[in-house]
């Protein structure tokens, strides 16, 4: 393991074919695991797996609830999609589970799933809302961040007016608990993305691959940090690692890699069903051996 990294280990529970009641089991017993240090949901209206017509939850209404029913988890949507909710309407949500969590939230936020995606195409269609190519949503992407920011933090009201928003005297009481504004995860790794990962984000999160990718693409955010003047080692590197139940040795080997390559925040994605004391499973069988290195 990288001696210069902390990890800092999560999980996730994405919202779908499971009831309210497991999910909210799961966090409760993390809130209670020290070495679980965080939580997730995901943002999406269908099914991305299985039965396309199967149940899923709401993720941020979601996460205002499972915030009243925790203590100690940092918590957050991994990540949100900036096509689904205009950016001030966002801001507002998120500084409501800031103030609801006691200041526990980390603001997750992507341009959204690409356009070629057939499953991410069908539930824009469901929804009615649009479907930009990568290139309008990556612009887009970009002023809501501008508009979110000022949003928490501007005391007066503000117009702004660009290309894919336009606001007239936005205004937001009250502000999150936070100060600033809670911490801003950025999900994706397209080198446009990422040049607003340099100029926005406290946290990196690549959505899928392994750690050599995320070193590599890495490579392309340092270089848009150098371009911009920032220090790289602000923004901390995240990783999603699925969770195995029967081959948890396979996890462990995922964890360490990532860990090996400095990569500090380390998102376990749980399967559903959830066993029972699969927070209390995750600690004992998957983080603390990668910790020691085992």
């Amino acid at each position: 393991m990288n001696a210069a990294v902390r990890p800092s280990f999560g999980i996730m529970t994405a919202q779908m074919h499971v009831d309210y009641a497991d999910i909210l089991r799961v966090w409760e017993e993390a809130d209670t695991v020290a070495e679980i240090e965080h939580a997730w949901l995901f943002d999406h209206f269908l099914p991305i797996a299985g039965d396309p017509a199967g149940p899923i939850l709401e993720g941020w209404t979601l996460l205002s609830a499972l915030a009243a029913r925790t203590q100690r988890l940092r918590l957050g949507v991994l990540v949100t999609s900036n096509r689904f909710r205009p950016p001030a309407v966002l801001a507002k949500i998120a500084t409501t589970v800031d103030i609801v969590s006691g200041g526990r939230l980390d603001f997750g936020i992507g341009a959204g799933s690409r356009p070629g995606h057939p499953v991410a195409r069908r539930e824009y269609e469901q929804l009615g809302l649009p479907f930009h190519d990568a290139g309008v949503a990556v612009d887009s992407l970009a002023e809501a961040l501008t508009v979110i920011r000022r949003s928490w933090t501007e005391s007066e009201p503000f117009d702004f007016h660009g290309r894919h928003h336009r606001l007239e005297g936005a205004f937001a009481e009250p502000k999150p608990v936070q100060r600033p504004h809670p911490p801003i995860l950025m999900g994706g790794r397209s080198d446009a993305v990422l040049r607003l990962v340099a100029e926005h984000a406290d946290l990196w999160n690549i959505p899928s691959g392994d750690a050599e990718d995320v070193r590599a693409r890495g490579a392309v955010l340092e270089r848009h940090c150098a371009e911009i003047g920032r220090d790289p080692a602000t923004i901390a590197r995240s990783i999603n690692v699925e969770v195995s139940y029967d081959a948890p040795e396979h996890t462990r080997a995922q964890i360490r890699a990532a860990l090996d390559a400095g990569i500090g925040h380390i998102v376990l994605i749980l399967p559903a069903p959830y066993p029972a004391g699969v927070a209390n499973w995750v600690a004992r069988e998957l983080i603390a051996p990668s910790v020691r290195g085992s």
